[in-house]
């Protein structure tokens, strides 16, 4: 048994770099096919996700997709992908999280999320104060999206804007209530005029307006 181990070694290792070779023949071919569906949804997400940052109010950003080869084979294919990003016109692609800021990253994640709703079938996507760095305008285009993105995807958004918080179909306060030394969480399901006043009192600094009452049901009906 001894000898016939040895005379056979290197008809083993032989075989054994055989398997090697064709088991790294068929790995480059998944790698080649996951680089070229890669290119392609790269391709399709940068035209996308431009009209989306447009309407946020960044017309002259720019963002790519950059993808890399490296040598050898990784668990996800033989690709280093890089979002490159720039907010100004005429600036520099760079990669996103080295020049993005926090309102510019608020509303490019809530594009790109937008197109992953549209694209698949998530059950539900939560969006946790995304909005922070964005106010007036822009905040109403924000929820105008979420309220799109509702239509096949349950939506929910953590907010203290008042302009997303009046495009939502259910309304939840959640608050802190101080109980024998203990302050709890609380939350109600606001409805009708209760819903109204609170946020009128979103857009109110102190005491809350006749003005500011008008402006919730506004935002409401919008």
């Amino acid at each position: 048994d001894k000898l016939q181990m040895v005379s056979s070694l290197d008809g083993r290792i032989e075989e054994a770099r055989k398997a090697l070779s064709l088991s790294e023949k068929k790995l480059n071919a998944l790698a080649t096919q996951l680089t070229a569906l890669r290119k392609e949804a790269a391709t399709l997400l940068q035209k996308q996700i431009q009209p989306i940052l447009s309407d946020l109010g960044m017309k002259d950003a720019d963002f790519r997709v950059k993808l890399s080869p490296v040598e050898g084979f990784m668990p996800t294919g033989c690709d280093e992908v890089a979002f490159m990003f720039n907010a100004n016109k005429g600036g520099e692609l760079r990669e996103i999280g080295k020049v993005i800021s926090g309102g510019e990253l608020s509303r490019v994640m809530l594009a790109i999320k937008s197109l992953i709703t549209s694209n698949s079938l998530l059950p539900t996507i939560i969006f946790d104060e995304i909005d922070t760095g964005v106010s007036g305008e822009i905040s109403s285009k924000v929820g105008s999206i979420m309220k799109r993105m509702s239509a096949t995807t349950q939506v929910f958004a953590i907010t203290h804007l008042p302009q997303i918080a009046a495009k939502a179909d259910s309304h939840l306060k959640v608050y802190k209530k101080v109980e024998a030394d203990r302050t709890l969480s609380q939350m109600i399901s606001l409805t009708g005029n209760d819903r109204v006043e609170e946020i009128a009192k979103m857009l109110s600094a102190d005491k809350v307006t006749d003005s500011a009452l008008a402006t919730a049901r506004e935002l409401m009906n919008g």
